[in-house]
């Protein structure tokens, strides 16, 4: 049995998928196995994976049914004691599996791994910033707070956790009623950070490719079914840095139903949160129209492609 199962779900990824394999092939620590699950493609991705000869590879063809049914359906394949999940459009460091190893040594006992990472468009990178966590190189750690932590960016991104297998058993998989990646993955670190630790390295071993083909965040978010923050509202009554990150998750949200036009939805996540958890620059966006907002974000796009990253978060 190989240490880490490494769970990839693929949809139409034919141009990306032969770079991220091969940066699981790449690494330091070769002790895995590969799941990729075929998720109903009908572009070239499954023909680039047949040609990819490892026999640690486990090729999975199913219908077409999400990413987390597709993750979850990776999750019952898997035979390691340890899960680590990979895009089919992003891709690893060499020493991506090597690090969570040795946070796994360092700290034996929690639900939840994670490192960082930087995400890139075309020839530029930009990397995460994470809230109260020390910058000294290398640094490893479990995370005193991880709602507070991950407010700017998370802690916890899909491409760069590893989760021990049996947290499965009592947190449960993907929610499978949330689509087109509206929040599966944020529901589930949320789950296993409200009951078990967090362990993180700040050392950066992925990268987060946000102008990749078929990006299903690029997904129309009318049709998306996002995540229920309004089922944590109990335990954020008494946990301040948990109701903050939900208002934040309701920004982000209804950011996404403004620039669509779709000021009905948008109003019903507004409406929830307490604004003093909010920034001025958060505040302030909320406020506009969709013409201006849309304003605000090729003006965001523009001096990103100069080499100037804004956000909100921060």
């Amino acid at each position: 049995m190989s240490l880490f199962s490494i769970i990839i779900p693929v949809y139409n990824k034919g141009n990306h998928i032969q770079n991220t394999i091969s940066s699981v092939l790449n690494q330091t620590n070769q002790d895995f196995e590969i799941i990729v699950i075929n998720d109903g493609s009908t572009d070239h991705s499954l023909d680039v994976i047949k040609s990819i000869n490892d026999k640690r590879i486990k090729l999975f063809t199913i219908e077409n049914k999400g990413v987390s049914h597709a993750r979850n359906f990776g999750l019952t394949k898997a035979s390691s004691e340890f899960i680590a999940f990979l895009d089919a459009d992003d891709y690893w460091l060499p020493n991506h599996l090597e690090t969570f190893l040795m946070l796994y040594n360092k700290f034996p006992n929690c639900g939840l791994y994670a490192t960082a990472y930087t995400c890139k468009i075309g020839d530029l990178e930009i990397a995460s910033e994470y809230y109260k966590i020390p910058k000294t190189p290398n640094w490893m750690g479990i995370v005193n707070d991880y709602f507070e932590s991950s407010i700017i960016n998370g802690i916890a991104w899909t491409s760069a956790v590893m989760i021990p297998k049996h947290i499965f058993s009592s947190i449960g998989n993907f929610d499978e009623d949330i689509t087109l990646g509206a929040g599966e993955d944020t529901d589930l670190w949320m789950r296993i950070a409200l009951k078990h630790s967090v362990a993180f390295s700040n050392t950066v071993t992925a990268y987060y490719m946000l102008d990749a083909d078929n990006r299903i965040t690029n997904s129309n978010t009318n049709l998306r079914h996002f995540l229920n923050l309004d089922q944590y509202e109990d335990e954020a009554k008494h946990n301040d840095s948990l109701k903050k990150y939900l208002d934040i998750n309701r920004y982000a949200i209804a950011i996404q139903y403004k620039l669509v036009g779709n000021n009905k939805k948008a109003s019903e996540y507004i409406k929830k949160l307490d604004f003093n958890n909010l920034n001025k620059k958060q505040r302030f966006l909320l406020y506009l129209n969709t013409p201006l907002l849309k304003l605000f974000v090729k003006l965001k796009v523009f001096l990103r492609n100069k080499g100037m990253f804004l956000s909100s978060f921060n």
